[in-house]
């Protein structure tokens, strides 16, 4: 599970929309290199800040590497991305978001890790920085100017995404609304995407329901027995009087 864990991969903002695009193909059952082709003319004049005009070839196709998240999955990941995809089929575009953010969080560990010294900074205080993230993302990944240049990709894609919030201040942040999900199985693949996101593939429920990591939304807790009723990749290892540890199938 090493590489995806040290790739950053986040080398430019990733809209919602995009992310909507590829899924509507998938969907539609367009093969990946169908996909991928489209993606090429589609991308071509689709600008990060939202809005249309001429770009660089080599920029915007820089975007597919995220986009082929859900298209074009690592070998461990199929099962996981066909299980959200499954969840997609029934649900309405407008309810995709924490979809798009499972499966950047399994593929790209650097969201997952961005979205947490996000959420940490905001569970301290009202207005957050940009260094103060990167400042926290050097002690795991280097003081590496890449390193906060794929965070601020990936912190405006949070914005672009509408769970971030840019204050009055330049380089400052606000919370955003929280999205509400009520689906069970939807909190279970998030804490899945979770697993995939940690190196260890592993981690106790009471730490994982509540990780900084899903700051955008907000969720009521699901039990242990659950999970094991619903997620078969998943095993559930209880310890202790009420402790429960997760962790993904296959790992020591």
């Amino acid at each position: 599970m090493g590489k995806r864990h040290e790739k950053l991969g986040i080398k430019q903002v990733i809209r919602l929309e995009w992310m909507d695009h590829v899924l509507n193909m998938l969907l539609a059952g367009m093969e990946p290199e169908l996909i991928r082709a489209e993606l090429k003319t589609y991308l071509a004049d689709k600008k990060q800040s939202g809005g249309t005009g001429e770009r660089g070839e080599k920029t915007y196709l820089m975007a597919i590497g995220p986009l082929s998240a859900w298209f074009d999955p690592e070998p461990e990941l199929v099962d996981f991305r066909d299980h959200a995809l499954m969840m997609a089929s029934k649900l309405q575009q407008k309810q995709w978001l924490p979809l798009h953010w499972a499966i950047l969080s399994a593929a790209y560990p650097f969201w997952f890790n961005v979205a947490t010294q996000t959420g940490r900074l905001l569970n301290l205080q009202e207005q957050i920085t940009q260094h103060q993230i990167f400042n926290r993302l050097k002690e795991q990944y280097g003081d590496r100017e890449t390193v906060s240049r794929n965070a601020r990709y990936t912190i405006r894609s949070f914005v672009a995404w509408g769970v971030l919030k840019d204050s009055e201040s330049k380089g400052c942040y606000e919370k955003s609304d929280k999205v509400t999900i009520q689906d069970n199985d939807l909190v279970i693949l998030l804490l899945e995407a979770a697993l995939y996101a940690t190196p260890e593939g592993k981690g106790t429920l009471g730490v994982m329901i509540s990780s900084p990591a899903f700051f955008p939304f907000q969720f009521s807790s699901v039990t242990g027995d659950l999970i094991s009723q619903r997620l078969s990749r998943i095993e559930v290892v209880r310890y202790g009087l009420n402790e429960e540890l997760l962790k993904l199938r296959g790992i020591n």
